[in-house]
Formats: C-alpha cells, sequence, structure tokens
C-alpha cells in the first residue's frame, strides 16, 4: 500500500510517467487548475496546502526515488506541481499572468539559473523538490514585478 501511496503521489497520479516533457505536464496541469478554481482559495489556505503538498513531496519523492535507485527520477513531478503552485501564488487569474508565471516557472526549472542548481545537492527528496521550490519563487518574483509595471 505504501509504495502504491509513494508512486502515486511523487508522480503527481501518474503524469509523470507521459512520455513526452512530464514536468511541463504536470505544471501546465496546476496552472490551468489554478486559472479555473484554485485561484479561489483564499491566500493563506492555498499557502497551507502547498506547504502541505511540499513535505507530502519530500516524503514520496525520496521513498519512491530510494525504490527505483535514482536520484532525481523523470517521473518524479510533485516538484513541479509545488514549484508551479509557488509560482502562481497571488496571481491574478488572466490567461496572460497564468501562462506567463507557466512559462518563467519552466524556464527557471530547466536552465537552473544562480543557487537553484545548487539546491539539487541536497539528499534524497530535499533536493527533488528545492530546486523548483527556488524556480517557482523566481518566477513568482519576475511576474510580479512585470505585473506592477503594467
Amino acid at each position: 500500500m505504501r509504495r502504491i501511496l509513494t508512486t502515486g503521489l511523487a508522480t503527481f497520479f501518474g503524469t509523470g510517467y507521459f512520455p513526452v516533457a512530464p514536468g511541463t505536464l504536470a505544471s501546465l496541469l496546476i496552472a490551468l487548475g489554478y486559472r479555473f478554481w484554485f485561484h479561489r482559495i483564499s491566500w493563506p489556505l492555498y499557502l497551507a496546502i502547498g506547504l502541505a503538498v511540499y513535505f507530502i513531496g519530500v516524503w514520496a519523492s525520496s521513498a519512491y526515488a530510494t525504490r527505483i535507485k535514482k536520484k532525481d527520477p523523470r517521473t518524479v513531478v510533485i516538484d513541479e506541481v509545488v514549484g508551479q503552485w509557488i509560482a502562481l501564488l497571488l496571481v491574478p487569474p488572466t490567461w496572460w499572468a497564468v501562462m506567463t508565471s507557466f512559462l518563467l516557472f519552466r524556464i527557471f526549472d530547466i536552465i537552473k539559473p544562480m543557487f537553484i542548481h545548487k539546491a539539487e545537492s541536497f539528499r534524497g527528496g530535499w533536493g527533488i523538490m528545492l530546486d523548483d521550490i527556488l524556480a517557482g519563487i523566481y518566477a513568482s518574483i519576475i511576474l510580479n514585478i512585470l505585473l506592477l509595471k503594467l
């Protein structure tokens, strides 16, 4: 039962098995969910959900990665879920803002500038999750600067 639970959570209910860009798909699903539903959640509850999914993701991705004997498996996408969740915090639910958040998060997650790359050196699920947390924070900062200027 634990194996099924950690696999389901780490792969975001199988999204991680998508053959092309599973992390991008997971991020897109969260962005679309935000556009239509998640933006209605109060920001304290939104933060609490993000924090809970982060710790669940650390646990699930650690167990899953250990079981399949890979440091950061491509099929683990719960980290993209949390990173995109952070990137969308307090963003207006317009198509422009949501898709810009999505694009910025994916860019930062893929190229891993500055300190993001170093976060991968943390052990287990902490490293798997932390680089995406930082990518989400960077995307949020850039997007909010853009929104202030518009």
